[in-house]
């Protein structure tokens, strides 16, 4: 009887009854059309990758498979051992050729079986392969900055927890779980650790210790169907219980001269795919599922329609010492070859995204940060050098990309594309999904917020003339990702704690005048001294340097400071800010609106619905605003796609925000970055991303997407303005924010440099005012040439305390601080 091909949905499992009853099932093409369709949900449009190197620290073996040429005898190896020397050499090699995985490959235990092992280890000071293999895999890391993965055969608990200090991941093939192929005439016969409850003991100990674990079978060494379930729901079982599992391996049998199977017939590709189909339907759309593709050459395509969504480990160095007469595809032709079956060939790392998301649980505490900071926001390798705010040309591949007409989209992106053109709001969910676009998805994605921005805005590319006043850096409050503010704790940071006078504010305000702008933008620290009358006061003082200029002042922070000294509701404190002059009010202060986020980054800042509510009763008074989110630090997609919801949802209520502005995390010297809890900003894709989406979530509720020249660098602008966004915001005249975080891109670009950049991109230039009106032809002029600015005076703070011992106000999730 040859039962159906059983429906699994993502997120069911398979009983193992059903499982097994797949054993007699020879629809091949049923099999494999539910396994990829399975693989989709789970993976979407991508194949991954590990680049690495391999090092085979012995070759010596206690086992004797009788497949293997791996294990040599002692007589037949020039050492028993690589020395710490070339196994470092090996590893700096692989660094160059920017390889970030050292796979350590050795035989079982040899030093039970051989005196050379002994003598060998003994003379370096080891007693056994496994200490020896802590030490090469810590200096690996130490000297390289290579993720050790180690194949170290079977490990006792204390081993699993000696290794786990050096290593990242691990990995056993468990090949079967059938005890038959240990018998006398099998070809594990005399091959004590592979009885198949040792190899399980091994995976139990490795899921005990919370070690991130591959492993697998080998496919036509003489099981049958039902012992090859047997064997995956034996891991099955396991990663139930401990959750550690993070690859299954489908390997075939090759026949190796020299060996006793030398002669055996190896599995047909019809088997390895039924294999592969299997095992994707056993273990779901979650799993990864990986085949070598060095051991089936010329059937790649194949193994991707099969369910398989991962290649393994392909180095650009070293051989698959293991299997030497299949050399590894060269990654050119692996990732067309991958192209070509429809899929993205993208890279990891040695440890799975999942587990680099949850480091603090899986690895030790030596791989917390340099996981982190090696990493994109969903925990794949950052495999470029940009990040916002230093001067680095974008990636080519990336800016490529933007532009390519796609043609293998995932069907579920595809979906969200069609439902965005349809008017549909978009859930958190979807969201995340479009954050996590690549390859050919991420190209449709670009395209699409291309198109309503073209719908939206036409072929006109906007920007301001303004100039930035900090009023202050001294603040009170600790947030993580800030190297502007400055307190009693911060003077190491960049520039000394200043305090404007209202003479120097004046001056910079009519400079800015004169300079043909018609906006200052003004923000500082919340200094202990200030009150709701501070802001008042200052806005004074703007006023009665140039009366026309418009103020777009006063974060959602500072706002809600003002009102909580002044001793009023936020409505009539902010109509007491309108009546003094305030214009405007930036959407500064967001951060993320997902205070899972902001526990971490600013635990004492406003909260996600104080800062909305701030939002809300600006709108309500009639204020215009902005909306940000700083994003590439401590977050995730989902959080990006709950604050982008949360944005939309208040637009939809109110109408008052004018645009949305992604402003990407500058790294390099942001304190949480220095403590080594942060990442080093988004990459290049994610931020062109974050423009993308925001346009496709937030049309039309929103019709302009801002893109920051200061922390995208010029080029970088130039590429969001093709993906979504349609204004430069402002000229700036002293931006000093961002600077003190490290970024290299300059305090001003003119206006004339601003036109540059949008003839770049294609576009049609248009000069406009705070709120998206006409400017006049007089400021215009004015703009045009400018003479270079006057050098600043930043009166230094004298004082960092309060004058008066009263509270200092925080927000209400926070603890109020007396003085």
């Amino acid at each position: 009887m040859n039962p159906a091909v059983p429906t699994v949905a993502p997120g069911d499992t398979l009983s193992d009854a059903q499982a097994l009853a797949l054993a007699t099932c020879d629809d091949l093409a049923g099999l494999m059309q539910a396994a990829s369709g399975l693989r989709d949900a789970g993976f979407g449009n991508g194949v991954t990758y590990s680049r690495k190197i391999f090092i085979p620290l012995t070759r010596l073996c206690r086992d004797v498979c009788h497949y293997c040429t791996f294990a040599t005898a002692p007589k037949r190896v020039e050492s028993p051992y690589m020395s710490l020397d070339e196994v470092v050499a090996l590893a700096r090699e692989g660094q160059r050729l920017g390889c970030k995985e050292a796979l350590f490959t050795l035989g079982e235990k040899p030093e039970l079986r051989y005196r050379a092992a002994r003598e060998a280890l003994g003379a370096m000071g080891y007693a056994t392969t496994l200490e020896y293999l802590r030490d090469a895999a810590n200096a690996v890391f130490e000297q390289t900055g290579l993720l050790p993965h180690m194949n170290p055969g079977t490990l006792t608990p204390e081993e699993c927890a000696m290794l786990r200090e050096v290593s990242p991941s691990m990995g056993i093939m468990l090949e079967s779980a059938a005890p038959r192929l240990c018998e006398k005439g099998m070809p594990h016969h005399g091959s004590p650790d592979k009885q198949p409850a040792v190899r399980l003991e091994t995976l139990r100990n490795a899921g005990r210790a919370r070690i991130p674990f591959t492993t697998g079978i080998l496919i036509g060494i003489g099981e049958t169907r039902r012992e090859r379930i047997e064997s995956l729901l034996a891991i099955r079982a396991l990663h139930a219980e401990y959750g550690h599992i993070q690859e299954i391996i489908v390997q075939n049998f090759r026949a190796k001269p020299g060996t006793r199977m030398h002669a055996a017939p190896e599995p047909a590709l019809d088997d390895m795919l039924w294999t592969i189909a299997v095992a994707r339907l056993v273990f779901g759309a979650d799993m990864s599922i990986q085949a070598p593709p060095n051991l089936s050459p010329g059937a790649l395509p194949e193994l991707v329609a099969a369910g398989i969504n991962d290649w393994g480990g392909v180095s650009p160095l070293t051989p698959d010492h293991v299997n030497p007469e299949a050399p590894w595809p060269h990654l050119e032709q692996l990732a067309a070859d991958t192209y070509a079956a429809g899929k993205h060939l993208h890279e990891r790392l040695t440890i799975y995204p999942a587990y680099v998301r949850d480091a603090t649980t899986w690895v030790d505490a030596r791989f917390a940060t340099p996981l982190l900071q090696m990493t994109d926001a969903d925990g794949y390798p950052r495999t470029d050098d940009w990040s916002p705010g230093e001067d680095l040309p974008p990636p080519p591949a990336v800016l490529d990309a933007i532009g390519t007409v796609p043609r293998h989209v995932s069907a579920d992106v595809q979906t969200i594309l069609a439902r965005v053109e349809q008017g549909e709001l978009l859930d958190d969910a979807d969201i995340e999904r479009l954050f996590r676009a690549r390859g050919d998805d991420f190209s449709a994605v670009c395209r699409a917020a291309d198109g309503l921005r073209a719908a939206s805005n036409g072929e006109v590319v906007s920007f301001v003339v303004n100039r930035n006043i900090n009023y202050t850096n001294v603040c009170y409050f600790k947030c993580q990702f800030c190297a502007f503010s400055k307190g009693k704790l911060s003077e190491n940071l960049r520039g000394r704690p200043y305090d404007l006078e209202a003479g120097e504010i004046q001056r910079r305000v009519r400079e800015a005048w004169e300079r043909g702008a018609t906006e200052v933008c003004m923000q500082g620290g919340i200094h202990p001294q200030y009150t709701g009358h501070t802001y008042l006061e200052i806005l004074d003082t703007v006023k009665a340097a140039a009366p026309e200029m418009h103020i777009h002042a006063f974060s959602p922070l500072e706002v809600w400071q003002g009102a909580k000294t002044a001793g009023l509701s936020l409505e009539d404190y902010l109509r007491e800010l309108k009546a003094a002059g305030l214009g405007t009010l930036p959407g500064t202060a967001a951060e993320v609106l997902d205070d899972e986020v902001r526990a971490t980054l600013c635990p004492d800042k406003i909260n996600t619905a104080e800062w909305l509510e701030v939002m809300r009763a600006a709108h309500t008074v009639g204020f215009h605003t902005t909306a940000t989110i700083m994003y590439g630090h401590v977050d995730r997609p989902i959080h990006w796609a709950r604050h982008l919801r949360r944005i939309r949802d208040l637009q939809r209520e109110t109408g008052g925000f004018t645009e949305f502005v992604p402003l990407p995390f500058v790294h390099m010297e942001a304190p949480l970055y220095l403590k080594g809890r942060a990442r080093r900003g988004p990459t290049f894709r994610e931020a062109v991303l974050m423009h993308a989406v925001a346009r496709l979530v937030l049309h039309p509720h929103i019709r302009n997407i801002q893109t920051s020249w200061v922390k995208m660098g010029h080029a970088g602008v130039v590429a969001c303005l093709n993906a979504g966004a349609n204004d430069l915001g402002g000229t700036l005249m002293n931006e000093s924010i961002t600077r003190a975080a490290g970024a290299g891109h300059g305090q001003e670009t003119s206006p004339e440099r601003m036109l540059d950049m949008i003839a770049a991109a294609g576009r049609v230039p248009r000069q406009r005012t705070t709120a998206y009106g006409e400017v006049a032809a007089e400021r215009i002029e004015a703009a045009r040439g400018a003479p270079a600015l006057t050098d600043i005076v930043n009166t230094p703070a004298t004082k960092y305390e309060r004058r008066e011992r009263r509270p200092l106000v925080r927000s209400q999730t926070s603890r109020v601080e007396a003085g």
